[in-house]
């Protein structure tokens, strides 16, 4: 990532309308991503499916994700609009919500899950390149930290919103929820302005205003930062340890309690998102400062 400069405060004045645009798409953006995880292993084991089989599709999804990640990135470099990007993969999301919702079986599901998997290294990551874009690097602590609190509400409400559904219609009806959160946040979209999105700062680079790419490093320099092999293995091995978690519990509670699962699995999620929506702008304003100390 580059060192902010200058010249980056140049043109910093994201409209109003953009900033709550990107409020939005964290919100629903958040929402859309709740009905998965969990709650396909809830609606997988409703179905009679095999336990085998659920942990076949919810690794492939994973590994889908895993993959992505990398030539996520790059895409999102090169794409000079990454609003077009965060709405082909909300497309994406809804089209496998909409799959899984009304043809739960294997190969339909299989595919619905590695699509959705897919999206990962593009979904995130263009959100963060777009609040990049926006406010530059000095302010952009204070820009994820609010980017976090509207996605912990929106899967906080969301989740509440599908155990009510799941428990009083069916576990079906919670993905069909989920596919229809694309019209909200397509909306939010649209409000970001292109104009107010700096491609270079987007990019990582404040003083690149060319309409090609900015340079990249190599891929090999990565692995001669110490710090950044450090926290790469500590996310691993909290992913590894962690990830499986709530499916695992969905799936033993759907076999077990029946409807009553989704209101176990919604009070699952919704307990950590009332932590991170409280705890992120203190952690926000807390880096901010760590940061402005190093520099000064």
């Amino acid at each position: 990532m580059a060192i902010t400069t200058a010249s980056e405060a140049i043109d910093l004045s994201p409209s109003s309308t953009s900033l709550s645009g990107l409020d939005g798409i964290n919100f629903f953006l958040a929402g859309m991503q709740a009905g998965f995880g969990p709650f396909v292993a809830v609606l997988l084991a409703d179905e009679n499916w095999t336990q085998q089989n659920i942990g076949f599709v919810l690794s492939a999804s994973g590994l889908a994700g895993l993959l992505s990640q990398l030539p996520g990135g790059e895409l999102l470099d090169v794409s000079r609009s990454k609003r077009f990007l965060v709405a082909l993969g909300a497309v994406v999301v809804a089209v496998s919500a909409l799959l899984m919702a009304l043809w739960p079986i294997l190969p339909v599901v299989f595919a619905a899950s590695v699509l959705q998997g897919l999206t990962g290294g593009i979904l995130g990551p263009a959100v963060a390149a777009i609040s990049l874009g926006l406010v530059g690097h000095r302010a952009l602590a204070e820009r994820l930290g609010r980017n976090q609190r509207f996605a912990s509400a929106g899967a906080l409400i969301v989740t509440g919103l599908m155990g009510v559904i799941g428990y009083f219609l069916s576990y079906r009806a919670i993905f069909f929820v989920s596919a229809a959160l694309v019209l909200p946040l397509l909306l939010a979209i649209a409000r970001v302005r292109s104009a107010d999105i700096h491609f270079g700062r987007s990019c990582g680079q404040p003083d690149h205003h060319e309409s090609t790419p900015p340079p990249r490093a190599e891929r090999l320099s990565l692995s001669k930062n110490l710090n950044l092999l450090i926290f790469a293995g500590c996310l691993f091995l909290f992913q590894f340890a962690n990830a499986s978690m709530l499916p695992l519990v969905g799936e033993r509670l759907a076999y077990r309690n029946g409807t009553g699962a989704s209101f176990i699995i919604s009070a699952l999620i919704i307990l950590p998102q009332i932590v991170v929506a409280l705890s992120a702008p203190w952690s926000a304003n807390w880096l901010r400062a760590r940061v402005a100390g190093r520099c000064s």
